[in-house]
């Protein structure tokens, strides 16, 4: 017997040896691989023709309290927390408490995509529960009111991205580059549906256009619903027509053109695995009042500018700063009552100057806990003429409450992750302390320097999956 007869033999052998024991195994090159599990998908996504539906949100069940009775609900209004006493005399809201509980912040949204020949199509609408409330919310039944949030579609074609509808301002501090999806924006990690003081934001009706140069160069421009306002902290002159501006009641304001913003982002990915957000914006605004007595108009070009970032120097620690920076720009400082200009006696344009900033650390200290803190500050100049009857008139005049020099909000909070899970969901508990201090220009004998509230949060959310 040759040699390799022998090995043909003694192979043939094992072979049999081996399936009477019950070891046969296929040979290597006739074992087809399973196929690897496919991921988890949410059993809220439907696949309808050519498009995918996704369905988001999350039911929020709020307790908070403040030391003080602001009359605004879960959403903070930082320019009019009350004092305790105006002139020396003790003052109602400034003395009481208050608690509640809600469900208002409970979200719901829809997502769409599809395919338009080599362009992507997406569509999406958010919505809460914080509209227009009846009456009689707290009495019987909380008949919270749904509210649209966000109702925008984007279109995307290679490098360029073209968006319609109402979504966040270009002006909100961004995460991820320049983009309309919630969780690619910084506007805190606070319970707080107003979020922290001093953020620039707004949710705008806005036709946007999105150039990526590259993966870590982004630029934008954004034309949005403006809105000429000047709050309740401005008097304005005895003979003006308070309907040519926004004073805080009045949404059908005359309006000169939309507002206009341009960003730039940043976001060089480390060696390091640590992802870094850097960017800078420019606005520009245009006013116009007119005077009937004199047949005369006059307009004003607002300007202002932004520079953010979202430094992440170590895993699971970032840094978070926003600036703002303005004259004429105070509507975007949100709910500090902030004004972007005052009426002359003549009724001619003054633009305000105003500014703002946010810093403090986000930190993911485990797996399922991420712990937050921020400081914040607004801040605006006075702006003071005289009317023809030779009274003071404009924004910081003597002895007015309404008129803040400076807010500010000392925040920190927690979110702690019980579970997520792609099929069932997830479960958090959130919560918020903040210190809100807003300082006048100037008030009132025997009224205090500032008005002051702290304010607690506890927050169960389910996710949806």
């Amino acid at each position: 017997m040759t040699q390799r007869s022998f090995i043909e033999c003694c192979a043939q052998v094992g072979f049999v040896l081996s399936v009477l024991f019950g070891v046969a195994t296929i040979p290597a090159a006739a074992q087809t691989p399973e196929p690897p599990p496919p991921p988890p998908t949410s059993p809220l996504a439907i696949h309808i023709g050519d498009s995918d539906f996704v369905i988001g949100g999350f039911m929020d069940l709020t307790a908070f309290t403040r030391s003080t009775n602001t009359g605004t609900g879960i959403s903070s209004s930082f320019g009019t927390i009350p004092f305790t006493n105006l002139a020396g005399v003790p003052q109602a809201a400034g003395n009481l408490s208050e608690t509640r509980f809600t469900t208002q912040n409970s979200r719901i949204s829809l997502q769409a995509t599809s395919k338009v020949g080599g362009a992507s199509l997406k569509g999406y609408v958010e919505a809460d529960f914080l509209g227009a409330a009846p009456t009689n919310l707290n009495v019987t039944s909380n008949s919270n009111a749904l509210r649209m949030r966000l109702y925008w579609v984007q279109y995307t074609a290679g490098k360029f991205e073209f968006l319609g509808g109402q979504s966040w301002s270009m002006l909100t501090p961004g995460r991820n580059g320049i983009s309309p999806v919630p969780g690619d924006l910084f506007y805190s990690q606070d319970v707080d549906t107003n979020y922290q003081m001093g953020l620039t934001w707004g949710r705008t009706p806005q036709f946007r256009f999105v150039a990526h140069a590259s993966s870590v160069v982004t630029a934008g421009l954004s034309l949005e619903n403006p809105q000429q306002y000047v709050g309740s902290a401005v008097a304005l002159p005895a003979a003006f027509p308070a309907a040519e501006v926004d004073n805080g009641a009045n949404s059908g304001a005359a309006n000169l053109y939309p507002d206009v913003i341009g960003k730039i982002a940043l976001d060089p990915k480390m060696g390091n695995g640590t992802h870094q957000h850097i960017e800078g914006a420019v606005l520009v605004r245009g006013y116009k009042t007119y005077n009937p007595a004199t047949d005369s108009s006059f307009t004003s070009t607002a300007t202002g500018g932004s520079v953010n970032v979202v430094l992440e120097p170590v895993k699971n620690f970032k840094i978070v700063g926003t600036t703002f920076f303005s004259n004429g720009g105070g509507r975007y400082i949100a709910n500090t009552n902030l004004p972007d200009f005052i009426v002359n006696a003549d009724e001619s344009l003054s633009l305000v100057k105003s500014r703002s900033f946010i810093v403090g650390p986000e930190i993911q200290a485990g797996p399922k806990s991420l712990i937050f803190g921020y400081y914040s500050q607004a801040m605006a100049d006075s702006n003071v003429a005289v009317d023809t009857n030779g009274k003071q008139i404009g924004f910081g005049v003597t002895g007015s409450t309404s008129a803040n020099n400076k807010v500010t909000e000392a925040t920190v909070g927690l979110v702690q992750t019980f579970f997520r899970d792609p099929k069932i969901g997830g479960l958090q508990l959130m919560l918020q302390y903040s210190n809100v201090q807003r300082t006048p220009f100037s008030v009132p004998a025997l009224t205090p320097d500032k008005a002051k509230v702290n304010m607690v949060y506890i927050n169960v959310r389910y996710l949806l999956p």
